[in-house]
């Protein structure tokens, strides 16, 4: 059996104190060698350590009840490594930078209509050159760029391979990172927005994910893990279909759940603020409209929940307008479709409806750092 060096030891100490003052956000001394059973020497040589490598910072001191000098807090330098994730879409493109925590460190929106171009991709990549520069930071504490596309993206993220929405099946990030001097990757929108609700619920262990954003995607969350599938089409649950006669997909079939449960759908060409305007003012039309859309959603819902009985989260543009009332008509809509007696227990809102694409599309590259610390 081969012994552990003290080199592996020391490392691992290091990796042990530095993830619990992440977990804890702020903490002392004594608190990590008590929590940790480290002696005070071991946590003193590996605390000077983290801060001179700038990992860590004092961030002032803890209230304590004991008499005596209070004790110094420590917490991460949550800037040291960051994450850019940039979400492309038919008429914009927005850019965000986030920090080890996953929060906003700084965001744009570049107004620019997608095109398969050389001279698109330059422009695009200077814009994110450019943003990266005005964060004033130096060039290796960036980790790198999750670009995430309406569309489905290989195992290995580096192509696409389903680009109906922007006409872009088999573009190659390569089209990305010959202009980018970081690493990047594809990742596709609705397992974006999962990614970044499964970080900021660390309780969330297992559900389906539907995004109910301008166009209709989802994502299965297993034992804490986005599953990716076999062949990159995970979880396209907006291409089963609900209604034969119904209307044209993009994928050029008809009646798919993308053509009922999506805003684009629900929309059909309006502006979003006049719809939800004169749906609030009790327009007969567009409460029928928002009526269909609940049905459609209930019939795709009691489906899934029939082959994985699991939580639904439910998130997205759509999701922000869903009352308690809507939750009870689905949840009695699923009742008359299913043999079982359904507890109200499993659809619940998202936590991030908001930026969650862009915010998901740099924390691969979060994790992966504190992956390696931890």
């Amino acid at each position: 059996m081969k012994a552990i060096t003290p080199k592996q030891i020391k490392n691992t100490n290091r990796q042990l104190i530095y993830n619990l003052i992440y977990k804890q956000e702020k903490i002392s001394q004594q608190e990590i060698s008590y929590t940790l059973r480290l002696s005070r020497p071991t946590v003193t040589a590996n605390l000077n350590e983290l801060e001179e490598t700038g990992l860590i910072y004092k961030n002032g001191q803890i209230d304590s009840d004991l008499i005596g000098r209070k004790a110094a807090a420590y917490s991460i330098v949550p800037d040291y490594r960051i994450g850019i994730g940039v979400e492309l879409s038919r008429r914009v493109v927005k850019i965000m930078a986030v920090d080890l925590y996953g929060m906003k460190i700084d965001r744009i929106v570049v107004e620019c209509r997608y095109a398969d171009s050389e001279e698109y991709y330059r422009y695009i990549t200077s814009r994110i050159n450019e943003f990266i520069d005005g964060l004033q930071v130096k060039k290796e504490q960036i980790l790198g760029v999750g670009i995430a596309v309406q569309g489905l993206v290989s195992p290995d993220h580096t192509h696409i391979v389903y680009g109906k929405i922007l006409d872009c099946t088999g573009l190659e990030i390569e089209a990305f990172s010959r202009y980018l001097d970081y690493p990047c990757s594809f990742i596709h929108d609705a397992k974006s927005a999962a990614t970044c609700e499964r970080w900021f619920s660390p309780e969330l262990t297992d559900a389906f994910y539907l995004h109910l954003s301008y166009h209709f995607g989802a994502a299965v969350i297993q034992n804490g893990e986005v599953v990716n599938g076999k062949h990159g089409h995970n979880s396209t649950v907006e291409h089963i279909t609900l209604d034969a006669d119904g209307p044209l997909c993009y994928c050029g079939k008809r009646g798919c759940a993308e053509t009922f449960c999506s805003l684009r759908a629900l929309l059909q060409g309006e502006e979003e603020e006049d719809f939800f305007r004169a749906y609030e003012a009790g327009d007969p039309e567009k409460l029928a409209r928002w009526q269909s859309m609940l049905d459609h959603l209930a019939d795709l819902i009691t489906s899934l929940h029939l082959v994985y009985d699991t939580d639904f989260i439910l998130s997205g543009y759509l999701a922000d307008h869903i009352t308690e009332k809507d939750f009870q008509y689905l949840y009695k809509r699923i009742r008359e479709q299913t043999p079982f007696e359904e507890e109200e227990d499993f659809l619940k809102l998202g936590k991030m409806p908001k930026h969650s694409i862009t915010v998901g599309a740099a924390l691969p590259y979060i994790r992966r750092f504190l992956d390696v610390l931890e």
